[in-house]
């Protein structure tokens, strides 16, 4: 990937002071090892009047991926294919963003001993990077840019010149000019508008990345018309994090409209400890949708299907209500830790009489299961690998045929609402799979009508209200009118 920064003098004030202010010596190529290859300097022309510094960064793609964010959502072939074949080493993205910062890191502070005032001063400024990912095309890279004072040139890049009918890219050729702005200006505005513009950085965002991208905003990114699109794409989406930017720049907007200090505007509250009520944790919201739909359902004998540890078991052994509690897993060391923990050899022969753990797979018809009120499915789907769902389906809805069937399984669509989750992950490295609310509709419509089940969702968890919950349920009733047709 490319990028030049050029601009232009006089015999009093020379082009080539950019060298200076770059802390690069335009008679010279210089290269910088990175984390993911080697950033190279080098001047294409150095003299009085015009002066241009070009960085080239060569990307090692073994570094790359080993480096990289692991496989795509669900871990699917042709998402782990990604890490191998992609625009990374092409097409100015977070990789440059990182270079730049790293190679200029003196120029992007404004800090130039040998030319202080050349430093603070405006330049006439032309920047151009030929291969620029772009979401949001050519005019969301003019709103980015021109409120900064530039002039925007963003010429989109045909898919094939030799079948214009293709139509274009998702890339610009961009080029800026600008003689309002200095020299740190324009690098603190690339270094946070190029990943803003990829919109896929290659990098775990922490929290310390509010930090980076306010000291890169300072001055221009408070009053920014896009400010909450560039927060949210250069945090990753990562809610939490953009709202503490968001925050923290309306109060450094407040400061400037009063003339006065930050730490002056953010001073209602005292330093105190705050006690806030932990949330309930997402498991146990589960359970308790779990046991409010089988209480409805009016179920005494209940399978746990897939039971794992046996937290579960563990309530419904709570409940009178449940005469019969069968656990099912294909693991013997799970049903192994759920014997501890329901203590099943120092449990009472009355309160034993009620529960039994009992080894299995779920994509298997078995006996042993069928005649039963009803089934759980609590996080089991997404472990089942695709070309094997049609077959518990059948076990379940087919075989066994409880009257109430209910299955949970992760919201795909809320991942991006976990903090400790990076981008593309899913929940749990055995998840071959995590459905969108409109996936797992499809499947439970499919399943519902294929064997004579209605369908009712219910959302688990804090339901936002544009990603939805973190837990989706479906309850699965055996049709009254197919039952009435059987009677």
């Amino acid at each position: 990937m490319f990028l030049t920064i050029s601009t232009t003098g006089t015999a009093a004030r020379p082009a080539t002071d950019l060298g200076y202010l770059l802390h690069k010596h335009p008679d010279k190529a210089q290269a910088f090892s990175t984390s993911h290859g080697t950033a190279h300097v080098f001047y294409p022309e150095a003299d009085a009047e015009r002066c241009t510094a070009a960085l080239l960064l060569e990307i090692d793609p073994v570094a790359l991926v080993r480096r990289g964010r692991g496989k795509g959502r669900g871990g699917a072939p042709d998402a782990a294919l990604a890490q191998y074949v992609n625009d990374r080493p092409y097409a100015a993205s977070s990789l440059l963003a990182v270079a730049l910062s790293n190679v200029f890191s003196s120029a992007l502070r404004g800090v130039c001993a040998a030319r202080p005032e050349r430093a603070a001063a405006p330049l006439p400024l032309r920047v151009e990077v030929p291969a620029l990912p772009a979401r949001g095309g050519p005019e969301l890279v003019r709103r980015l840019f021109a409120p900064l004072g530039w002039t925007v040139t963003a010429d989109p890049v045909p898919l094939d010149t030799a079948f214009p009918e293709w139509g274009d890219s998702r890339y610009v050729r961009l080029l800026l000019e600008s003689e309002r702005l200095t020299l740190a200006e324009a690098l603190r505005h690339l270094y946070v508008l190029l990943p803003v513009l990829d919109d896929a950085k290659h990098y775990w965002v922490s929290a310390d990345e509010v930090d980076k991208l306010l000291r890169a905003g300072e001055g221009w990114l408070a009053g920014h018309p896009e400010q909450h699109l560039i927060t949210s794409r250069y945090l990753s989406r990562r809610w939490s994090l953009t709202r503490q930017a968001r925050e923290r720049l309306e109060l450094v907007r407040l400061a400037e409209a009063d003339d006065s200090e930050v730490e002056d505007i953010d001073n209602a509250v005292a330093d105190e400890t705050e006690t806030e009520e932990k949330p309930t944790p997402l498991a146990v919201l589960r359970r308790e949708a779990i046991l409010a739909a089988l209480g409805t359902s009016g179920a005494a004998r209940v399978l746990d299907l897939g039971c794992g540890q046996g937290q579960l078991t563990q309530a419904l052994l709570k409940d009178a209500r449940y005469t019969e509690i069968v656990g099912v897993d294909v693991s013997q060391r799970a049903l192994a830790i759920a014997s501890r923990r329901l203590k099943l050899d120092r449990m009472g022969e009355r309160q034993a009489a009620r529960v039994k753990l009992v080894q299995g797979s779920l994509v298997y018809t078995d006996q042993r299961l069928r005649g039963y009120d009803a089934a759980v499915l609590s996080e089991v789907v997404e472990h089942v690998d695709p070309p094997r769902l049609p077959a518990l389906e059948y076990a379940v809805f087919g075989h066994a045929r409880p009257r109430t069937v209910v299955v949970t399984t992760p919201n795909a669509e809320y991942n991006v609402r976990w903090e400790s989750l990076p981008a593309g992950h899913v929940r749990h490295g055995d998840h071959r799979f995590e459905w969108t609310r409109e996936e797992f509709h499809a499947w439970a419509a499919a399943v519902a009508e294929r064997y004579g089940y209605e369908a009712a969702f219910t959302p688990v968890g804090p339901d936002d209200p544009e990603v939805g919950p973190p837990t989706q349920m479906a309850t699965f009733t055996i049709s009254s009118e197919r039952e009435a047709k059987a009677a």
